[in-house]
């Protein structure tokens, strides 16, 4: 599928032919449909994604800031570092990670415990997604409202988000859930009810806090959903890796990974070239629109070998891009690896778990990537 002549459609669809004709051509190419430069090749989207001088995203069409205001998601430099230096200690700590990680099993084990006995159960909205509000409601002292609640407000942001980058009006939804979700972040933060929020207020405005909140909540949910039903998605198609990780469990780490790789949650970031550059051949204009596909760069078959295959055992595998790279590298990367181990460890205690393919679909989503649904039967306890 040629990339010069692409559809939305396609993209949301499907977008790895697309993107490889893009990088047959070149790791950077315009994409006349995104009216923007993508970037395919792993090297340049690296380069990209470590140079916030030169390729920003601090800028007014940055998405996300439409809807939230600026946070660490939406600021570079001393601006950044602000946003995100008062959450970073606590992300990542040992301590903290040990007692998440502990949490999140306990919790995905309830999630399965409570389907088990149906013999079947639709993963992404059964497991993936309660399993990722929950864990958010837990680090942010957010229960009340609790994880249903949550839910909501971050679909309803995450669909505003993706109309902004579709060209498309947002409506007010997402910034009704975004108000809503702002005073349940100063209730938890008023109460001392979350470490995490008592540490940042100490040095964030209201409106800081609450905005790099809902980056966390939007992160925490969306990529954590996406990676734990992508993750189903690619084992149990493919029923040979579900069968190597029942027998194997030390696998599950190098199935996350793979799964990352080959089906990141967050096909893309973006950025803002900041000054006239030619990088790869391509003469990027200060002002032009830039996307970093992380989809791409982890396929680049010169640095994966047979990169559209799911394999357990590749070498390099923690060379992909999922969580991106520089000042932007995904705050909770640890939290969510563990989440969607978690999830694959609770599912693997019930016997003989299979795809239903009828009531299942492949992930789709043009920034957001996930399976809208992965249906698994098993035997009955």
């Amino acid at each position: 599928m040629n990339h010069r002549t692409a559809t939305l459609d396609d993209l949301t669809a499907d977008p790895h032919p697309v993107l490889a004709s893009a990088r047959a051509e070149a790791p950077i190419t315009w994409v006349p449909v995104l009216e923007a430069w993508v970037i395919t090749g792993r090297r340049a989207a690296v380069e990209v994604m470590r140079d916030p001088e030169r390729f920003t995203v601090d800028d007014p069409r940055f998405s996300t800031a439409q809807i939230i205001g600026p946070s660490m998601l939406s600021t570079d430099g001393e601006r950044h570092d602000r946003h995100r230096s008062p959450f970073t200690d606590w992300f990542s700590s040992r301590d903290q990670l040990d007692e998440h990680t502990a949490w999140m099993d306990a919790c995905a084990r309830e999630l399965v415990t409570g389907f088990a006995p149906t013999g079947v159960a639709e993963l992404r909205t059964e497991l993936a997604a309660p399993l990722a509000a929950r864990t958010l409601a837990h680090l942010l002292g957010l229960d009340p409202p609790g994880a249903e609640q949550l839910l909501i407000w971050y679909r309803d942001i995450v669909d505003a988000v993706q109309q902004i980058s579709a060209g498309h009006n947002p409506g007010d939804t997402g910034t009704r859930a975004f108000g809503e979700l702002r005073a349940a972040v100063m209730a938890a933060a008023d109460d001392g009810r979350a470490a995490a929020l008592l540490d940042a207020r100490s040095s964030l405005s209201d409106n800081d806090l609450a905005a790099n909140a809902s980056v966390i909540l939007f992160g925490g949910i969306e990529t954590s959903e996406g990676a734990t039903a992508n993750a189903f998605s690619h084992l149990l198609t493919e029923p040979e890796h579900w069968a190597a990780l029942s027998t194997k469990r030390s696998l599950i780490p190098a199935a996350v990974e793979e799964s990352l790789r080959l089906e990141p949650a967050a096909a893309n970031v973006d950025r803002y070239a900041t000054v006239d550059v030619d990088l790869f051949d391509a003469s990027i204009r200060a002002g032009d629109y830039v996307i970093v596909s992380l989809a791409g760069a982890n396929r680049d078959p010169d640095v994966f070998d047979e990169p559209d295959l799911f394999r357990l055992a590749r070498p390099n595998v923690r060379q992909h891009t999922a969580f991106a790279l520089g000042p932007h590298a995904c705050l909770g990367i640890h939290i969510a690896r563990a989440q969607t181990a978690a999830a694959i460890s609770a599912l693997l205690e019930l016997d003989k778990v299979t795809l239903d393919p009828r009531r299942s679909q492949p992930p789709r989503g043009l920034v957001f990537r996930k399976p809208p649904a992965v249906t698994a039967t098993w035997t009955r306890p």
